[in-house]
Formats: C-alpha cells, sequence, structure tokens
C-alpha cells in the first residue's frame, strides 16, 4: 500500500520523516540508556486510586488502564464490602450477582455471558485477547506482567447483577449493594531496552529505512510491491550465542501492511567442525514470545518467516540455536543477522500482488449528535458527501480478477478515533437484488479468509452471535450488523466478490459504514445515553429501556403487553382502596382529612399510570412529588386526628407537617427511611396532642408541701388518675379498629419486605 507502514527517512511527507527521525534514533537511544542500568529496575509509569464507590442493583463502573508499549507490569488492588462464597455461586442469581470483567481494547459486556463463573479473578485469569469475567471479591490483588498481556488500552468493568434487566427501567430498585476501592499501577523497565517479568531480557530494536531490492526477493515478491520495500535490521551487525539462548528483537508496524518477512542471514559458527543447526523463531504480536506462546514459529534457518497481513503494533521476535552439533569445545556459539522487510502495495492497493483495490475512508461527524457519531465514505471522485450511503458498484469497476474470480476483495480503512471505543460500528449493505459480497473485519489489519474478527457471508454462515456481533433484519438483498464496543485505531473492511458474471453484476449496491451510539436507537424501546469511564478519557454508550424490554438494545421483552396492561390494572385500580378512609372522614365530618384522602387516591392513581407508561396528566416528577407528599400528609394527619385538641393547635401541627414532608417529598422522596420517618412524625404529633391535652384535663393534679409526707393519699391520687385516664382511652377509641390498623400496618411491612423489582406491581397494592 501508499501507506508507509515502517517510517523511512526519505518519504517526502513532514510529519512522516520526523516520525521516522524517532525510529532511526530508537535503537542509539535504546543503547544509550542501557549504560549505567541494572537490570531489573522498573520506575512506574502511572498511577491511579479509584476513591471508595458504592454500586447500587444494576450499577456499573469502567476503569481504563493505558498501557505503553514499554510497560513491564500491571498492578491491582481491589478491596469491596462484598461477602460472596465462590463456591456456592451457581446458586446466586445472575441479577444480583456482583462480577469484575477485564477486556483488551473496549468496556466489557457481559449481559449474554455463556461461561461459568467459579474461577477468582486472582487464578483464572488467562490474558486478555477475549472478555473475562469473574465473582467479585473482598479482596482482589494481582500483577500482570509484559508476558501475561499486551500493551495498549484495557479496561477493568465492575457490574452489581447482569442479564437483559440491568438496563430496564424499574418502577422500584431493590437489591444488595456494594462498595469498593481500586488502586491501579503501571510499571516499565528503566532501560528501555529490557522486557520480561524482572526487566531481565534485553530486547534489540530492528530500526527501518528504504533499501536496495535483493535479486533473491525480487524473484519472490511482486514488482508493485518492491515499489516501497522498506528493510529493518537491529544496529548490531551480527548476535552470537550458545546452544538454548534467546536472543529478543522488536518491529513497530506504524500501519497497515501486506506482509512481513523475517531472515537470518550470515549464519555461521565461532568454531570450526559444527555445521548442523537450527534457528528456531518464535514471533508474537504485543507480548513476548516463547516456545508455549506465540503467533507464528519456524526454523528460520531454513527459510524466512513471512506474515501475512500482519496487525498493526509492535511485533516481537525470538531467535534460539537449537540442536547444535555436539564437541568436545562447550563454547559452541552460532553467529548471525536478523533482518525484516515489508513490502508495500502502491497507493489505492492491497492484497496478494496487489491486484485489489483499497480504499481509505474519511470521517463525517454528524452535526448535534452526542461524542464522536459519525460515518465514513471513500476519499474518491464521485462520491456525495450529503449522504452516509455511497454506491459500491464504481468503485468495483476497475478491480482485477487475474484469473481467480472467487478471491477477488475490495478494502475499505477505517478510523475508529481515541476514546470513542464505547461506540459501535454500523455496517450496511443494499442492493435491489441478491447481494454477491462477503462482509469481513479486522482491527488493525486486512481480513482475509483465514484472519479475521468478525464476518458475514450469509444467514448460516458468520460469526457467533455474540454482544459484540448484532446481527439485525439481513436477508439476501441486505445486509445489516453491528460491531458493539469497537476497538479505537484502525479497521480493515473487506468485501469479498462472491460471483464475477456479468448478470450478478447488474444489481446496484449501496453501502454505509458509521458510528453510532446504541444499537439500532435502542430498538425503539428506550433511550440512548452516554457516560465516561473513571478515567474521563472514553465514553461509552448504553440503553434505559422501558418498562417492558431491556438488553444491551432493548430488543428482549421482558413483560408482554397482557402482563402489561394487567400490572397496570393492578396498579391504577388498586388506588380505589382510598375510597373507605375518605368515605368514613366525610361521615365523620373531617372534611380536611377527607380532602387529603382523596387526593391522595387521585395524585396516586395518575402518578403511576404515568409510572407504567399508559398516560401522563402531568409532568412525572411533579406527579411523583404530589403522591409522595400527600401519601406522607395522609398517614400523618391520621394521627394528629386522634389527638383531640383545639383546632387552633390542629392547624398548627398540620402547618408544620406540611412544610416537613413537602421537604421529604422534594428530596429523594422513594427511599426507604421514609417510612418509618412518618410513623414517627404521626406517632410525634399524636404524643404531643396527648400532652396537650392532659395537660389542659389535669392542671389540678399538685403535691403541696402540706400533704408531701402523706404518701398513702398521694398513691390512691395517682391511682385514680392513672384509672380515669385509662377509662377515657377505651372509651374514646374503637379498640377493634386500632388492631385492624395495626394488622394492615404489618401486612404493608410484610409487603413492603417481599417487594421486588419483578414483583412490584402486586405487593405495592
Amino acid at each position: 500500500m501508499g501507506f508507509n507502514l515502517i517510517l523511512w527517512c526519505r518519504h517526502p511527507n513532514l510529519v512522516l520523516s520526523a516520525l521516522v527521525l524517532f525510529s532511526c534514533s530508537f535503537g542509539l537511544f535504546s543503547a544509550n540508556d542501557e549504560v549505567g542500568t541494572a537490570e531489573g529496575e522498573t520506575f512506574t509509569v502511572s498511577s491511579f486510586r479509584y476513591p471508595q464507590t458504592r454500586l447500587r442493583p444494576f450499577d456499573l463502573r469502567y476503569i481504563r488502564v493505558d498501557l505503553p508499549p514499554w510497560f513491564s507490569a500491571l498492578s491491582i488492588a481491589l478491596n469491596s464490602d462484598v461477602d460472596l462464597d465462590v463456591s456456592r455461586i451457581e446458586r446466586v442469581p445472575m441479577s444480583t450477582l456482583p462480577i469484575i470483567c477485564f477486556r483488551d481494547g473496549s468496556p466489557p459486556l457481559p449481559d449474554t455471558l455463556n461461561t461459568s463463573l467459579k474461577d477468582s479473578a486472582t487464578s483464572g485469569i488467562n490474558g486478555l485477547d477475549v472478555e473475562q469475567c469473574f465473582p467479585m471479591q473482598k479482596n482482589i490483588t494481582m500483577k500482570l506482567t509484559n508476558n501475561q498481556i499486551s500493551p495498549g488500552v484495557w479496561y477493568i468493568g465492575l457490574f452489581n447483577g447482569i442479564g437483559p434487566t440491568r438496563t430496564q427501567s424499574k418502577m422500584i430498585i431493590r437489591g444488595p449493594s456494594y462498595s469498593f476501592i481500586a488502586n491501579i499501577s503501571v510499571e516499565a523497565c528503566t532501560n528501555s531496552m529490557m522486557r520480561g517479568d524482572f526487566c531481565n531480557s534485553s530486547v534489540y530494536p530492528l530500526s527501518c529505512a528504504a533499501s536496495v531490492v535483493s535479486n533473491a526477493l525480487e524473484a519472490k515478491v511482486n514488482k508493485s510491491m518492491l515499489e516501497n520495500l522498506v528493510t529493518c535490521k537491529s544496529n548490531f551487525e551480527a548476535f552470537c550465542v550458545h546452544e538454548g539462548v534467546p536472543n529478543f528483537f522488536s518491529l513497530d508496524i506504524m500501519n497497515v501492511a501486506e506482509e512481513i518477512i523475517i531472515t537470518a542471514t550470515n549464519i555461521r559458527f565461532n568454531v570450526t567442525g559444527s555445521n548442523d543447526i537450527s534457528l528456531m523463531c518464535f514471533v508474537r504480536h504485543g507480548a513476548m514470545p516463547s516456545v508455549t506462546s506465540n503467533d507464528y514459529s519456524i526454523d528460520i534457518s531454513k527459510s524466512p518467516l513471512v506474515i501475512h497481513s500482519p496487525l498493526i503494533g509492535r511485533w516481537y521476535i525470538s531467535i534460539v540455536p537449537v540442536n547444535l552439533t555436539k564437541t568436545q569445545d562447550n563454547n559452541v556459539r552460532v553467529c548471525y543477522s536478523v533482518e525484516s522487510q515489508v513490502p508495500q502495495c502502491p497507493l489505492g492497493k492491497a492484497g496478494p500482488n496487489c491486484t485489489m483495490d483499497s480504499y481509505l475512508l474519511q470521517t463525517f461527524v454528524r452535526r448535534g449528535s452526542t461524542p464522536f457519531e459519525s460515518y465514513y465514505l471513500p476519499v474518491v471522485g464521485g462520491v456525495s458527501y450529503d449522504s452516509a450511503n455511497f454506491p459500491l458498484e464504481p468503485l468495483l469497476e476497475n478491480s482485477s480478477y487475474i484469473g481467480e474470480p472467487d478471491n477477488v476483495w475490495t478494502y475499505f480503512l477505517l478510523d475508529i478515533p481515541r476514546g470513542a471505543a464505547g461506540g459501535n460500528i454500523h455496517i450496511q449493505l443494499s442492493s435491489d437484488m441478491k447481494i454477491s459480497y462477503e462482509v469481513y473485519a479486522r482491527f488493525g489489519g486486512l481480513p482475509s479468509l483465514d484472519s479475521w474478527d468478525y464476518y458475514y457471508a450469509n444467514k448460516t454462515r458468520r460469526s457467533d452471535p455474540s454482544v459484540f456481533f448484532t446481527l439485525y433484519d439481513s436477508s439476501d438483498a441486505k445486509v445489516n450488523f453491528y460491531i458493539m464496543y469497537a476497538r479505537e485505531g484502525t479497521w480493515g473492511i473487506g468485501l469479498r466478490h462472491l460471483n464475477t458474471s456479468s448478470d450478478s453484476m447488474k444489481g446496484l449496491t449501496s453501502m454505509s459504514i458509521s458510528l453510532e451510539r446504541c444499537p439500532k436507537r435502542c430498538s425503539s424501546h428506550g433511550e440512548c445515553k452516554f457516560s465516561f469511564d473513571a478515567s474521563g478519557l472514553t465514553s461509552y454508550s448504553f440503553c434505559s429501556c422501558d418498562r417492558n424490554h431491556g438488553g444491551f438494545d432493548c430488543s428482549i421483552e421482558i413483560v408482554t403487553h397482557q402482563g402489561h396492561v394487567r400490572q397496570s390494572i393492578f396498579l391504577i385500580v388498586s388506588n380505589a382502596a382510598a375510597i373507605l378512609p375518605a368515605y368514613w372522614a366525610l361521615r365523620k365530618k373531617a372534611l380536611a382529612e377527607w380532602v387529603l384522602y382523596t387526593s391522595s387516591g387521585i395524585s396516586s392513581g395518575l402518578y403511576h399510570a404515568c409510572d407504567v407508561g399508559t398516560w401522563c396528566a402531568l409532568n412525572y416528577n411533579v406527579l411523583q412529588f404530589m403522591d409522595f407528599w400527600l401519601s406522607f400528609m395522609a398517614v400523618i394527619s391520621t394521627f394528629i386526628y386522634l389527638a383531640t385538641i383545639d383546632e387552633v393547635l390542629k392547624r398548627a401541627i398540620h402547618t408544620a407537617v406540611a412544610i416537613l414532608t413537602a421537604l421529604m417529598a422534594a428530596t429523594k422522596a422513594t427511599r426507604s427511611s421514609n417510612v418509618i420517618l412518618v410513623i414517627v412524625i404521626g406517632a410525634l404529633g399524636l404524643f404531643i396532642g396527648w400532652l396537650i391535652e392532659i395537660s389542659t384535663k389535669y392542671r389540678s393534679l399538685s403535691f403541696s408541701i402540706g400533704i408531701s409526707f402523706n404518701f398513702s393519699q398521694c398513691f390512691q391520687t395517682i391511682k385514680r388518675w392513672i384509672y380515669n385516664l385509662a377509662k377515657t382511652l377505651l372509651r374514646r377509641y374503637h379498640w377493634a379498629f386500632a388492631l385492624a390498623g395495626f394488622l394492615a400496618l404489618a401486612m404493608a411491612a410484610i409487603s413492603w419486605t417481599l417487594e421486588t423489582s419483578e414483583t412490584y406491581w402486586f405487593w405495592h397494592r
């Protein structure tokens, strides 16, 4: 391709030349760092403390961690108040299970998790190539080295319950909550040429520059790819090591490449009489390779290692001499040199032999949208920038078939900006005939039949359905899928042409590629929202679904239409129970209490009608305030009504209670403590009324000095006073009604205890 993968020093672009200057001098910089620095020394690159945070039911938090290419280890210390027995984890519902997840490149989404959560985070983590989740524990401490995980951006997600109901709107949210504190630090080797668990392995960077094409390479590689050939070599001419001693090298790929060719040259022994040798080469992207952990391996002394469509980033190379001929001289060493060639295609070409078309997509930000929402269009003439759709046929008419009609590709390159990993790539194809293309997507490189992250060929041949690959409404004439929470960086989209006959090319096909916040606009059953991770560097989107739907895209029906109608009727009609106290108050001519009971029943019915989505007479917040305020007033007024005190005093108490309950309803009206607080205020009002009544009717009760020593008469007076008080209470109140009231209060307490998000509609009656 025309975009340089390994920057060279003669490129005309000024910015690339500056980067090349850094790359060309990197080896000298690293060598200078090595002087006077001991092995194994590290320093802290970054340290982050997440303050104590409480996760309520269905809450989540994301923490972003940036690992530079030269990092040595990542340390995580997490403390929480979770009390969970991992051995009994299968008995805990997923909707209440606290878990911690790790994912490389983008935030984790464990809602469709199919794996068993039995291992602990400290013992079960196996690297971050895929999303991994573990049960939350009281204390989690781990240290991940550069041999276990790759550099770049990765995310820690903490969830208090997962599943489809996590995004469902709920009338109440009940369940266990937990708090946590996190300390995260990233360390790097003091010497930039050292790697490994203990910073004790030297890594030699391969410096790159434009080079002359050798005859041997010219015979193997397409001529068009050699026009932009870059050769990378170590600053040291040769390396001489004993058998089994590895040497490590690093190679930076800065842009999409066609292939890398790694060769060992000038292989020789330091002594005569030895001629049998094998140089095993192990290569790994992003982390140090070994015999057991590598992406590619070959005996490089026999033939070069060719990596087709390598990923962008840092590649690590390990070369180990094995099977040296045994001699009496124990100082036998093998010497060799290492170099790599990176052939590149001309501008606008890609693939094997540079016969395929490649287009760079330009980003167009949507106006007035949420952060990072945009669409992508090819940088070519004839494409309208007013629409997110672009026709494919004008772009494909120059494709070369070279006698292989089943191996024709067209590539598109797009970039997901930094901080947009919480967005979703949306790819659509539509045609007036059967679509004759297969779609492949790959992060950091060009896709192929052997190397891809996600693909769609037809309804039966596609990527395994998961939360990160979501297919919608696809047919023979339409392809529509999302790549959820796409990693930030370069993505390659490849279209494989299925048929090249003239009949199949008559259909007109349009394509659109966009970065969207919520898949399918939350399926029209919710509201798309966005937030930021703990660092504030990544924006992620999520759906807040309505009461009947859930799932990450609100496509899962949790409550059926019949169930919604039944729940609505139960909640709204149950407020007719206010008729009974209103009728009794009217019969007793307690007009103030009658107004309260009637208004409370009406406002509660209107509030629940709006709450379930049936009909909103006023703003939701206004209806909620009126419901809670009038309910609080009705309970407390009942207590005050029981006290037979002067109406002037009652009005004063009512005024004070109205102000207090209004403040309670306006500030966190739904908190559970309000129930107890209302009963306490009512009982306190009743008690104050009794005190006023007693002080009024029993003023004659006194203890004069003259009778202070007549204890018998004093005792009889107190006894008579208590008897008269009990007689008055028994005459005044209907104790059968009081017993029924306390029984109703007990039933309300039991219902409140049994009430959950799923059964709210029943127990709340």
